[in-house]
């Protein structure tokens, strides 16, 4: 529909509204006045609309009042376009408007494209709902997995303990843990998921629920856990390395197995260096009947043991077991008079100076531990 002021006396004109009228969305023509001298077909239909004459923009979309972003009062006018959204009988337009120019470069009238876009924004809401839902249980099962993590103060007779966990998502695959399994023996283990997030996260509480903790054989414990992983219906991608250790205080014997953790952990002491190699099979799905197996290391008063995961080094250092040559963990490790956690975070900030360094951001879980053997009081 077009008022008086439009003339409809060629062809080409006429092809132009043709095409207005093949199109869904609402279309219409508005003067300076913010009176509408055209409307296409599809905006004829829906509202109703059968005369034009003195109509305003508002007043053919039900309003008694100009809109507050109304284009009279933008550069429309001065021959720049503008979007804005418009509600309508519970149905959001976007409206883009633009200028006519006119031959002598002024613009006397302004075209208005309303695309009806209501059940994009209520997708868009639903989506924002969903994902508001989504971070809040992430944030959840966050709280939930730094819940399963040791007491950092964890007290343990004959034995100091110090561990430092630094997810790079919200929810981690690394899990390090360390608890009683009788009088005079302590299990200590750390872990790593393959992958990130949410199944990584899930995996690591299916350790912490189902590693035997009363075992004195770290390895018949690895089997256990083998075969309870292989009851679930795991893809070949995922698997948990693990490396797991029994501490007896009272003798000061480590008992230890190996599930496939390459990152082999490290004592410190005065005999210098020495890492605990034990290869095996990762616990997964990938073979029918693994073998995994005790050792023993006997350990003196002030040699300390250092876990970690490949999210330490592999990121600059090309593979874990690189990890001793580096001078600074080394020594950092060995500095005697210094507090557990402290020699963590001075290696953790040494580690994360040196990914910005060479301009690489953290993408691997990053955990470590460290325990000591010291004298009990009373001994």
């Amino acid at each position: 529909m077009f008022s008086p002021y439009f003339s409809s006396g060629n062809s080409s004109f006429k092809f132009i509204l043709d095409i207005l009228d093949g199109m869904d969305d609402w279309v219409r023509v508005v003067d300076r006045s913010n009176s509408v001298i055209f409307i296409n077909r599809s905006m004829e239909r829906d509202l109703g609309i059968r005369d034009l004459a003195g109509k305003k923009c508002y007043e053919i979309m039900g309003c008694g009042d100009p809109c507050d972003n109304c284009i009279t009062d933008k550069a429309v006018f001065e021959g720049k376009s503008c979007k804005k959204i418009e509600v309508f009988n519970n149905r959001i337009f976007s409206v883009m408007s633009s200028p006519i120019i006119a031959d002598d470069g002024n613009v006397y009238y302004a075209v208005e494209v309303l695309r009806d876009i209501t059940k994009e924004k209520e997708m868009e809401r639903e989506l924002i709902r969903q994902n508001q839902k989504l971070q809040h249980d992430l944030e959840m099962a966050r709280k939930l997995q730094m819940q399963l993590l040791p007491r950092k103060n964890v007290k343990i007779p004959g034995l100091d303990f110090a561990y430092l966990y630094q997810p790079c998502d919200d929810l981690s695959g690394d899990m390090v843990n360390i608890f009683q399994v009788d009088r005079d023996r302590v299990g200590i283990y750390i872990a790593d998921v393959s992958g990130h997030g949410v199944s990584a996260s899930m995996l690591t509480i299916f350790i912490i629920s189902t590693l035997n903790q009363k075992t004195r054989s770290p390895s018949r414990a690895l089997y256990r856990l083998f075969r309870q992983y292989n009851l679930g219906d795991f893809d070949k991608d995922s698997y948990i390395t693990i490396f797991y250790g029994i501490y007896n205080t009272r003798t000061r014997v480590l008992t230890y197995s190996n599930a496939g953790h390459n990152c082999a952990p490290v004592i410190i002491g005065r005999n210098g260096v020495k890492k605990l190699y034990m290869p095996a099979i990762p616990i997964s799905n990938w073979v029918d009947d693994p073998k995994y197996y005790d050792a023993t290391i006997q350990l003196d008063t002030g040699d300390r043991l250092f876990l970690y995961t490949d999210g330490v080094a592999d990121q600059w250092l090309e593979e874990p077991g690189k990890i001793t040559s580096d001078g600074f963990i080394m020594e950092t490790l060995s500095e005697k008079n210094s507090d557990l956690q402290a020699i963590l975070n001075k290696i953790y900030d040494y580690v994360h100076t040196r990914l910005e360094n060479i301009g690489v951001r953290q993408k691997d879980d990053i955990t470590m531990a460290l325990m000591q053997p010291v004298q009990s009081k009373g001994c």
